[in-house]
């Protein structure tokens, strides 16, 4: 893993995602690649008194806006002990991260990117998770590091998602100073049981252990949450969208609550 892609845009989620993604790069002694993606189209108002419809051509001043952004972007990353590049590309973010995904190992991204509309988080992260095969990392707002030696928690059900989320994350699991297999008693089966996946990691040289838990009266998520905590974990890996999407955005899901409630960095893949 080391090839790290940054979302650079103007948003609330922006200084957590560019401090996690330094030290994500750091800790894998990789290269930050920064993308800006923007779409400039032109648009039409009418005038209130004339009633005549006037053109305004708005791509002039979101390319200056994004100039600036470049520009304070480089100021910074310039101060770091990183390598790393700074892309820009005309069209819409989730259409340009897919696009510029071919050669990351990883993405991250906020819980929206910065958005407060549940719509844009399942909007921009649910089209990169889909149409991606790169795990992302997604970063809560308000926690400005990524601890990729601390202790890591994986939400195992035995799924083909989980399964992806295990095996894309191992380079980061074998920084990590404990790992913790996490079972939610469902009431279906396990395709496959946590032992195999504690047996996949220690071929890697990656020990694990596994907590076999019960939801009793609390719901998956509630009970993750409350073993993250218990655990001091430094981020928690889960599979993403076990259900299809429109499922999870009618009747909500693990992890569509995840991306808004998770208190640590988020590493998900589908």
């Amino acid at each position: 893993m080391k090839s790290v892609l940054l979302f650079v845009n103007d948003d609330s989620g922006l200084d957590a995602r560019y401090q996690a993604a330094l030290d994500l790069t750091r800790a894998v002694e990789g290269h930050l690649h920064c993308l800006h993606s923007h779409t400039y189209p032109p648009q039409m108002a009418f005038d209130g008194v004339s009633g005549m419809s006037v053109f305004y051509d708005i791509s002039k001043y979101a390319a200056e806006a994004d100039a600036q952004l470049k520009t304070e972007m480089e100021k910074r990353l310039a101060g770091e002990d990183v390598p790393w590049d700074y892309r820009q590309a005309n069209a819409d973010p989730a259409r340009g991260l897919s696009r510029n995904s071919a050669l990351a190992d990883i993405i991250v991204l906020s819980p929206g990117s910065g958005a407060k509309n549940s719509g844009q988080i399942l909007g921009l992260l649910g089209d990169v998770i889909f149409n991606t095969k790169v795990p992302v990392l997604v970063q809560p707002d308000g926690v400005r590091k990524f601890e990729a030696a601390g202790p890591a928690v994986v939400a195992w059900n035995g799924s083909f998602e989980a399964g992806n989320a295990l095996r894309a994350a191992v380079p980061l699991l074998k920084l990590a100073s404990e790992v913790h297999i996490v079972v939610v008693e469902e009431d279906k089966a396990h395709d496959l049981p946590p032992l195999e996946a504690s047996e996949y990691l220690s071929r890697y040289g990656i020990k694990s252990n596994i907590h076999d838990l019960a939801a009793d009266k609390s719901s998956v998520q509630a009970v993750l949450l409350s073993t993250v905590d218990a655990l001091q974990a430094g981020y928690l890996l889960m599979g993403a969208y076990g259900h299809s999407r429109a499922r999870e955005f009618l009747f909500g899901g693990v992890t569509r609550n995840l991306f808004r409630e998770c208190p640590v960095p988020l590493l998900v893949s589908h």
